[in-house]
Parts: structure tokens; sequence; C-alpha cells
């Protein structure tokens, strides 16, 4: 089967390659899925640099790379509940591959006409709706969101939107959308920091009607997550769940002690354990609520495995023209 692979730790530009290798055979206790579209993100970025912590580091030769898509499952585990032809969302190993066996445990079932650009990327609608969650916002209040061009922020945005809570989105540039696409897309105020012509957290109490931030959900980091935290109310969360910046940002002990502000970190629910039981009707709900047309994901489109390596550079050169996959299948 085809499967995109690394010999090597490395930018995932220099070191992927398509290959040839053997076809999974289940194992016992797992299903076997035909993959059909699998999501480009930063995390398989960082898999290919080995800067994940245990157990998931790369193992050579040949690694397949990847840890999210959807599929159809082809073969069932013994006495499990999803059956041939039942399609699936998973975040996993080995996924930028034509076939994947993996527990039963870790897929979760989709309707036959949820959408691939969504159901490819759960991992993104996941961690949207919990790091909207975890703010603790009520309807009225502010929150911002850093990288607000990504697909993380975006699906927040239209999330917190269904919920009344204001998003301020924090952009390098706006983006050239059609009329309308950007109000689609949930934000109730954007900041474009390329012609920010006064301080960030001036432009925050601006926009706040200086009643500050419940919290700020931080992908980027550098100088302005400074800047995010001093404008946060009272009680207010940062809650860090990436790092695209290098640079590092200062605080004084009382940036934090005098605002009760609370720093919180992020990591994908999914990333050391399968969805859990009592997980089931929260992703049932999410599913629902994002099926809809009106929910908007941006999507840059699917590549053929045999065009991957313009795929990866793009999603990591050019990620605000949106969500790039990598298709095996329908």
């Amino acid at each position: 089967m085809k499967a995109i692979v690394f010999d090597r730790i490395g930018d995932p530009r220099d070191v992927l390659r398509l290959a040839e290798v053997p076809k999974p055979v289940r194992s016992p206790g797992h299903i076997l899925v035909k993959t059909s579209w699998a999501s480009i993100n930063p995390g398989d970025g960082l898999f290919v640099q080995n800067l994940y912590p245990e157990p998931k580091k790369p193992k050579f030769p040949a690694q397949i790379a990847g840890n999210h898509g959807a599929g159809v499952v082809v073969e069932a585990a013994e006495g499990g509940t999803l059956l041939p032809g039942t399609r699936v969302a998973f975040s996993y190993v080995d996924v930028w591959a034509e076939y994947i066996s993996m527990p039963e445990a870790w897929a979760i079932p989709v309707p036959d006409d949820y959408p691939l650009e969504k159901s490819a990327q759960m991992v993104n609608l996941v961690t949207a709706r919990d790091l909207l969650d975890m703010s603790g916002a009520a309807p009225g209040e502010w929150i911002a969101v850093t990288a607000g061009n990504s697909t993380v922020s975006t699906m927040l945005a239209q999330m917190a939107r269904a919920k009344d809570i204001h998003v301020l989105s924090i952009v390098r540039r706006r983006l050239a959308l059609p009329s309308g696409e950007s109000a689609a897309l949930g934000a109730s105020a954007v900041v474009e920091l390329s012609s920010l012509d006064v301080p960030l957290g001036e432009r925050i109490a601006e926009i706040t009607k200086g009643k500050g931030l419940r919290a700020a959900i931080d992908g980027v980091g550098g100088p302005m997550a400074g800047d995010l935290i001093r404008s946060l109310s009272f009680g207010g969360k940062f809650i860090v769940y990436g790092g695209f910046s290098q640079e590092r940002f200062s605080l004084h002990n009382f940036d934090i002690l005098m605002n009760g502000v609370r720093i919180e970190p992020y990591l994908y629910r999914y990333f050391f354990e399968p969805p859990k039981a009592e997980d089931r009707a929260w992703l049932e709900d999410i599913v629902r609520t994002t099926k809809p047309e009106a929910f908007r994901v941006r999507s840059a489109g699917a590549h053929a495995a045999d065009d991957f390596a313009s795929a990866v550079r793009e999603s990591f050169e050019r990620p605000e023209a949106g969500k790039r996959f990598v298709a095996f299948g329908e």
C-alpha cells in the first residue's frame, strides 16, 4: 500500500517520502480502516521533528507519518460494534497510509453524510470545543484567540457565537475573503497586527469597553502573550495550546497575582488515551452541531498521495489558505 514515511528526524518538507509498504494485518481487538482523507496539522510536523513526548516517538526505518484522519471500516474487531462500512474519524498513529489497524476505541463513528473535510480533522473540532469550554466565558463576555485565521480559531469562534460569547480574533493580516465570509467565521472583532497603530492592550480595552478578556486562547506565544495576559479581567485565563513564535514573553509576578490570572496548558484530550465511553454523547453533539453547511471550515482541498509534498509545503508555509488533506480514497 502507499504510505508517507520518513527515515530520519527533520523538517517534514525535507524528510518525508512516498513509499510502498506492507498492508497492515488487523491485530486482535483492532479494526482495519481504509483511509479516505488525512489532515495535515502542526502536530504532524512536531512528530516528524521528534518533539512529542513518550510514547509518541518515531521508530525507524520507514516510520509512517500522520496522526489524524477519516475513513471506512473494512474489517471489524471481534465482538466489536463498528461494522464494515462504518465511517469513522480518528486520531492515532501511522495515519498517512491507505490502511490502518487500530483499536476500536480510537475510532469515532460519524454519519455517512458528515463532510470529509470535517471528519478528517476531528482533532480540530474537539480542540476548539475543549478550548471554549476551558475559557469559562459566559454569554456577553469577550475571549481572544491568536492565530485568528487558523482552523482551530475559526472553529472556536463559530462555536462561541452560538453561545453569544464575543470573540476577538487576532491575526497578522486580514485575509482577502469574499464579502460576509469573515462574519460567517464567527469573530465579533478582528485586530490586524500588521496595521495596528496603538498598543494591543489599548485596542483590546477599546473593543471590550474596558471590561477586558475573560480568556485569551493562544497558539502563537511571543511578546503578544504578555500583552494578552495583562488584558485579562480579574480571574481570567490564559490558555496555551501552541507556540508558532520562537520568541519569549515577559511578565512581572504582579501581572498574574494582582489580577488573579490563571495560566493553563491544553494538550489534545485524545493524545495519550482514546475516547472514553462517557465522551460519546459529547462527541455526538460536536458532530451534530458542526454538520450543517452553516458551520464553515476553510479547506484548501485534498491532494492525491503522489502530490503530498506540495500539500505539506503549503500547509506549513501558507496555513492561512485553509486546511489541506492527503486523499487515499473517498
